[in-house]
């Protein structure tokens, strides 16, 4: 006789709730999912003890006819897919048919349903997968579940389960996405008796947010909303003013439900590049709406994981749409609104429009201090530097905001890349010449940030910051990231040709670097070629600098050509678009004044000018702010002049 034989039932759905039932949360989001499916317009959630002791969650939705109720506990039962075809063009949130058989498997469940509103329903209540009650009941129209004492049959479960605090923050969540889901529905969400959510159900996304985050961040985001054949996105994105330490507050939905996709998020997250600190990220509910045979959804236990049959295109139509939205407001943060957020977050020094004399040498160390950005050599000291001292340091004497070209006896004129074949390589045919020329080339989409405001100078605080007014207040300017980010977009678009760019070194720079990484940079040479940087293998572990593009900071060759080593020996595989993005930030933070370097009136208006014709003059390219500003009002209240 064999050993293998089928489960019996009971403990084939104690096995299968191991998978559908990992946590109370898990419990909840099956039946809110349920709920929705019915068609409700309200859902009310109740919670005690983080979901081990109680979870319920009543609707009034279609309800479910009294011959199917006993029927909606047995495994693989239900109302929405009938044949395979159906697999691949779901629409519904839940389909599988196995949720409810597991969670009664594993704690004490009672289900009162009614279609009507006769005022006649059904209840059944099973224990531990056991029938107990089957019975008619008084019940108006919608299903309320039940469920007790969660895993009490599975203490092995029950074990593992964190605290109540950590559980009612998975119930949360669950209840937040689905809301953020369904604004059209009303949720209620309390546990142990407290209220923690009430939307209105009345279709507005922004409030469901308001609800969720707070009218601060509902007000600071702005819509996002786009379609082509394939593709329908809404929702609302924050502006780079508001932003959260970790990815949580991005909510993706695919049709109505709920998923984790980074095939979503990273675009999203593209669309941010450049206007968001580094670790910080944007508040964003997101909607996508398709056909249901463009996604699979019958890839993961929970559904949270799903499957894209045109991903590159979506990537593609979620960063257009996002950096489009992004584009319709300027991303100036009020000061008084950064002094009056957590304490201790961010204190503002005492504003001082002169300093004494007998403070500048101090003033000039701590800010030496401050600043330990990598460069090849130190900026010249200066606590007062005239308009031709500035551009002596980083510009051109035509031009303040310009990359000084180079002319000194270095130089030999135009460099092709046929003079110097490096030894034992092709010149530059590793990568294809249409693929880094498709990478490097200027992109045809270019948003434009709302125009940036006309500012007259007032002067400067402390060699960093630009003071200046217009009739809307009072505004600080970082001069450094001000300087980077029109540095930034001289250089990406200087990088989007490099085939003009190169010009022979007259006395080439050699760079050594460890045996491990000289291995990794002999496959990987080509991708400095088609940065218009021609560096070959000079033997052992050197390697030699042949050109590199006219317009890199002057002295700064080595320094940056080295940084882009490090990062293409760190990468496991260099993506071009990335490396251009890299370079031009690289170029950019050499190139810039630093702080502690005093404007003259001239230069200080030249760079302001400047920076207003930049597509982005709000953020630097490390996404820090560039501008803070002081409306007068805001400056009113300060002084008592007007009531709050």
């Amino acid at each position: 006789m064999g050993i293998i034989r089928p489960l019996d039932e009971h403990l084939a759905n104690q096995i299968a709730a191991g998978e559908v039932v990992e946590r109370p949360a898990s419990v909840l989001k099956e039946l809110i999912e349920n709920a929705v499916d019915a068609g409700a317009s309200r859902i009310d959630v109740a919670a005690e003890e983080g979901g081990l002791t109680l979870i319920r969650v009543a609707d009034d939705g279609s309800g479910i006819q009294s011959d199917d109720v006993l029927l909606a506990f047995q495994r693989h039962a239900t109302s929405k897919i009938s044949s395979g075809k159906d697999l691949f063009q779901i629409s519904t949130l839940g389909f599988r048919g196995e949720a409810l058989p597991s969670i009664a498997a594993v704690a004490k469940v009672k289900c009162v349903s009614a279609t009507d509103e006769s005022g006649l329903g059904r209840v059944i209540e099973i224990e531990g997968g056991t029938l107990v009650t089957n019975r008619d009941t008084n019940a108006p129209k919608g299903t309320e579940m039940i469920v007790k004492d969660l895993f009490y049959n599975t203490p092995a479960r029950l074990k593992y389960m964190k605290t109540i605090q950590t559980e009612l923050g998975h119930l949360s969540d669950v209840v937040y996405r689905q809301a953020l889901a369904r604004p059209d529905i009303a949720f209620t969400f309390a546990h142990n008796g407290n209220n923690l959510l009430r939307t209105p159900g009345n279709g507005e996304l922004r409030q469901v947010i308001a609800a969720i985050y707070g009218t601060s961040s509902a007000k600071a985001m702005v819509e996002v909303k786009q379609e082509n054949p394939d593709y329908t996105i809404y929702g609302l994105t924050a502006l780079p003013v508001e932003t959260r330490a970790n990815r949580n507050a991005v909510t993706v939905l695919i049709n109505g439900r709920y998923v984790r996709s980074q095939a979503v998020v990273q675009p999203l997250m593209q669309a941010y590049h450049t206007l968001l600190p580094l670790h910080r990220y944007p508040l964003s509910v997101i909607h996508l709406k398709m056909h249901p045979t463009l996604v699979d959804v019958n890839v993961h236990p929970a559904k949270l994981e799903v499957r894209f049959s045109k991903e590159n295109e979506l990537r593609s139509f979620v960063e257009a749409a996002v950096k489009q939205a992004l584009s319709s407001e300027a991303y100036i943060p009020s000061g008084a609104a950064i002094r009056s957020t957590k304490p201790n977050t961010w204190v503002q020094d005492q504003i001082r429009f002169q300093v004494p004399a007998e403070e500048v040498t101090q003033h000039e160390s701590a800010a030496s201090v401050q600043l330990e950005e990598p460069r090849i050599r130190e900026s010249k000291p200066a606590y007062e530097l005239d308009l031709t001292q500035i551009r002596d340091i980083a510009f051109s004497n035509e031009d303040i905001t310009q990359p000084r070209e180079r002319s000194n006896p270095t130089d030999r004129g135009g460099f092709s890349k046929d003079r110097i074949a490096p030894r034992n390589q092709q010149p530059a045919d590793k990568i294809p010449e249409q693929v880094w020329k498709s990478a490097f080339a200027v992109p045809d989409f270019k948003p434009q940030a709302p125009s940036f405001p006309e500012l007259g100078w007032i002067g400067q605080l402390h060699g960093t910051y630009i003071v200046a007014q217009n009739g809307s207040g009072l505004y600080l300017i970082d001069q450094h990231a001000a300087h980077e980010r029109i540095h930034y977009e001289f250089y990406y678009d200087k990088f989007g040709r490099p085939e003009e760019a190169s010009q022979e070194l007259l006395l080439p720079v050699t760079l050594e670097f460890a045996p491990d990484e000289s291995s990794v940079l002999r496959g990987r040479l080509a991708a400095f070629q088609s940065a218009g940087v021609y560096m070959e293998d000079f033997g052992g572990n050197t390697f030699i600098i042949r050109a590199v593009p006219h317009w890199f900071p002057s002295g700064d060759e080595a320094a940056v050509v080295r940084e882009m080593a490090e990062w293409i020996i760190d990468e496991r595989s260099v993506d071009l678009h990335v490396l251009r993005e890299k370079a031009a930030i690289m170029c950019s933070c050499k190139a810039s004044i630093k702080a502690n370097q005093a404007l003259t009136r001239e230069a200080g208006e030249k760079l302001l000018e400047r920076l207003g014709t930049c597509r982005q003059p709000y953020t630097c390219p490390h996404g820090r702010p560039i501008v803070v500003s002081f409306s007068t009002y805001e400056l009113e209240k300060m002084f008592k002049r007007v009531k709050s």
